[in-house]
């Protein structure tokens, strides 16, 4: 089911699926993106309350008061699960900037976060596709936004997918129909001025993120795509030695997106990372009750 909820002052548009009594799954997508990214994870994730939500100020979601930065998404996604009445701790997925979103919002709020799945995730290295670091160039990008007509849409989600066939006429009109939106080219501005520079990716946001989770570590996989042409699969090295409790996974002959690309296999990793997580809290606290 989709619908709007009131998330801190934003119009959050999310997607309910599974057992609403099952452990919460809450999906974060990537710059741009939309909730729709998820869609095959839904049914394989059916044991769990699964939620996927449009970051604010994309996809279908209008934005938060002041400037897009990625705390603000952080914040506005917690608010997302607060408007659901969901108060437990979740397992957070996120895809591209969505996995940075994730890994900030379990240091920001460590005690709502029970697990991590972060695939091709934001925030490793300050390589990233040279279409994004020119979208970065103030009133260039603007400028470029402004024209993103169906030959552009069609090349932007051909360089996600190593398999063409993907790229089908259905996500093509979405993305079109998002773009069009008021609320995208803004954000997408101003996120891409946060994050980044014609350079690259900005090293101080990432330092800083890397640093508050190796503080607050979270069970966490991260999975990414061998042939991704948005962000390096080398960037994985920097996830292995940076994150405490983290378990890495390449899918070979994949691009940006696994969760869509190769869905089960993405599922079945997921759910063992989060079995497992669950196995050893569950050894923990047993030890301490024998202890007591």
């Amino acid at each position: 089911m989709t619908r709007f909820v009131d998330a801190g002052g934003a119009r959050i548009r999310v997607r309910e699926s599974g057992d609403p009594a099952g452990e919460p799954v809450l999906l974060l997508h990537g710059i741009g993106r939309s909730l729709e990214d998820w869609d095959d994870q839904h049914a394989l994730l059916s044991g769990h309350r699964v939620i996927a939500a449009d970051l604010a100020g994309f996809g279908y979601s209008g934005r938060a008061d002041g400037p897009a930065t990625l705390a603000r998404l952080a914040d506005t996604a917690l608010a997302t699960l607060d408007a659901l009445g969901e108060t437990r701790p979740a397992h957070v997925m996120g895809n591209s900037l969505g996995g940075a979103v994730a890994l900030l919002l379990s240091t920001r709020a460590p005690d709502r976060v029970a697990t991590l799945v972060l695939a091709d995730p934001a925030g490793f290295g300050t390589e990233v596709t040279p279409a994004l670091r020119v979208l970065g160039v103030p009133l260039l990008g603007r400028f470029l936004l402004g024209r993103m007509d169906e030959r552009a849409i069609r090349r932007t989600e051909r360089s996600l997918f190593v398999d063409p066939a993907l790229v089908t006429d259905e996500r093509v009109a979405r993305a079109m129909e998002i773009a069009a939106r008021p609320e995208f080219a803004q954000t997408f501005l101003e996120m891409i001025t946060e994050l980044g520079t014609v350079r690259g990716v900005r090293a101080g946001w990432r330092s800083a993120l890397l640093a508050a989770a190796a503080k607050a570590p979270k069970p966490t996989l991260v999975v990414w795509g061998e042939r991704d042409l948005i962000l390096p699969v080398s960037q994985l090295r920097t996830a292995a030695r940076a994150l405490p409790q983290v378990t890495t996974h390449v899918f070979g002959r994949v691009g940006h997106m696994p969760q869509i690309e190769v869905p089960e296999r993405f599922a079945a990793l997921a759910l063992e990372h989060i079995g497992q997580a669950g196995r050893r809290t569950s050894i923990s606290s047993d030890a301490r009750a024998g202890s007591a």
